[in-house]
């Protein structure tokens, strides 16, 4: 299976927009954003688990990283309501499961096989570390750097302007709450767009806006 599978071209997704695909696992669902493969996939989704359902513990070949959208999700090392950024690296497993149900935005096969780091932060913490960001009415909070992975969260207040910025390695970008605009385009809280490397991108902020960013990673693609 192959969705949004090159890399060299832009795309933009609403995701609420999506269809939910059933996953094996009865009560899981899946909005496919970009993929390749099938079961075992490099693949970045937003997965929805209705109450009580859980997937079968599973080791992860390539890596996972998540954020929590809505509700709990859990497994045997802790819960994490919404907000949490994790980072479960490559040969790490666990038994995911909910009580309640929940939603997140998950990416699968996409570190490297020496990303032995562990990651859990609550970014709504009160005592979360944000940043000063490239303009005023910006701000950030970084999530993980690396030499070609740089993950973090934009919060933007109403009119904020970032100005335009190169992505040697390509950029991915969530909208989480608010709405964005890029090039002329709006872009609302669900929206997904992936940037190929060596682009060139601006955002606006016609209200207030917070969206997960990620740059670097598509150097080798």
């Amino acid at each position: 299976m192959e969705i949004n599978a090159d890399f060299s071209s832009f795309v933009a997704t609403d995701s609420n927009l999506l269809p939910w695909v059933p996953s094996p696992m009865a009560g899981v669902d899946r909005r496919m954003l970009d993929r390749i493969g099938d079961e075992v996939a490099r693949a970045t989704t937003i997965v929805r688990y209705a109450a009580g359902s859980k997937f079968s513990a599973h080791t992860h070949g390539g890596g996972e990283e998540f954020l929590v959208l809505d509700g709990t999700f859990s497994d045997e090392h802790g819960d994490y309501g919404p907000g949490m950024y994790v980072r479960n690296p490559v040969g790490s497993s666990h038994s995911p499961f909910t009580r309640a149900g929940c939603t997140i935005f998950v990416k699968l096969w996409q570190m490297r096989e020496d990303d032995q780091e562990f990651v859990r932060i609550d970014t709504r913490a009160q005592d979360a570390r944000w940043e000063e960001g490239a303009a005023e009415g910006i701000s950030v909070l970084p999530l993980f750097d690396a030499e070609d992975e740089h993950v973090y969260l934009t919060r933007y207040g109403a009119g904020a302007a970032q100005p335009p910025f190169e992505m040697p390695g390509g950029g991915e970008f969530l909208v989480l709450e608010g709405a964005v605009e890029s090039d002329g385009v709006r872009h609302e809280t669900g929206s997904w767009l992936r940037f190929p490397k060596g682009a060139r991108a601006t955002f606006t902020a016609p209200e207030m806006a917070l969206v997960w960013t990620k740059t670097g990673h598509l150097a080798g693609l």
